[in-house]
């Protein structure tokens, strides 16, 4: 009786593995190859001239030490710090607000929670195109209802919190939906015992809606700094990088140097280096969550 106990739970056992290879075989398919292959490309010379010979030397690490040793490199590294930071701060502060605000009950609410989801559908590409013709120096509509030409996207000083800014707007919907979300499940008895304690407005919201909404939160930040540290499309359609090197931030140089320079090992090597620092962050984010829930 007991083998057959035995025979039962393992049959269970393999039907549920049997269940879970196809995920695991489509997974190591889309995402292992292409990173395991990134990973080999970084340490070889591979370039042009590897599509047609099939060859390519192996370098070792002299991919990682020359893009490392280039100038532009430690500007990179600010710029993406910078980027990230300013980014993420605005989106988060911004999203919580308009969650807090979407969710009180008025008319038109889900009309206009559904526009500020226009954003977050438009492609990247486009969004930034829209963008650079609004910031244009001399026709753009910005400096126009400013009545003065800032230079927002030529200047080395102002490129930078321009590009950040246009970030902010396209990343507000993600932070929005993601936080109103969190708010709806919070129950509304949690406020109704804190106002018959005189607990309102700012009160109730740290004492009862932030820590609710703490692990969404942490999500919602998790999941928008690795996002942001490999932004491209909005920098490549804004500045290209610049001027003067204002914007260029990591993933850029790993586009340039695999497809404008087509020094592939190279970029294989900048974004193997991104790769790690979203890798570091999630593991940082992992560890101090999971000390918060042992808590």
């Amino acid at each position: 009786m007991a083998d057959a106990g035995i025979g039962a739970r393992r049959r269970e056992g393999i039907v549920k593995i049997l269940f879970v290879v196809p995920a695991a075989l489509a997974i190591a398919a889309l995402f292992g190859y292409p990173v395991i292959k990134n990973l080999v490309m970084s340490f070889q010379d591979y370039g042009l001239r590897t599509f047609f010979t099939g060859r390519a030397e192996w370098l070792g690490a002299q991919n990682y030490v020359t893009v490392v040793s280039e100038s532009v490199f430690s500007k990179a590294v600010v710029n993406t710090a910078l980027f990230t930071l300013g980014s993420i701060v605005g989106q988060f502060v911004i999203g919580m607000l308009l969650a807090l605000f979407f969710h009180k009950n008025f008319p038109l609410n889900g009309v206009l929670r559904a526009l500020f989801l226009l954003p977050w559908l438009l492609p990247l590409i486009v969004g930034s195109a829209v963008w650079r013709a609004i910031l244009e120096q001399d026709s753009g509509i910005m400096n126009v209802a400013l009545h003065s030409p800032v230079p927002w996207l030529t200047s080395p000083r102002v490129a930078l919190i321009s590009v950040i800014l246009v970030n902010i707007w396209l990343g507000i919907p993600f932070n929005l939906t993601l936080l109103y979300s969190g708010l709806q499940d919070i129950p509304q008895e949690l406020y109704e015992a804190g106002a018959l304690d005189g607990a309102g407005g700012w009160t109730a919201f740290w004492h009862i809606t932030w820590p609710q909404l703490r692990a969404v939160v942490s999500v919602t930040l998790m999941l928008g700094v690795i996002y942001t540290l490999k932004v491209l499309d909005i920098i490549l359609g804004l500045t290209q990088g610049g001027p003067a090197n204002a914007t260029q931030t990591i993933s850029l140089m790993s586009y340039q140097h695999s497809f404008v320079q087509f020094k592939f090992g190279q970029g294989a090597a900048l974004s193997n280096i991104l790769i790690a620092i979203s890798l570091i962050f999630a593991i940082v984010y992992l560890r101090v969550n999971r000390r918060r829930i042992d808590e």
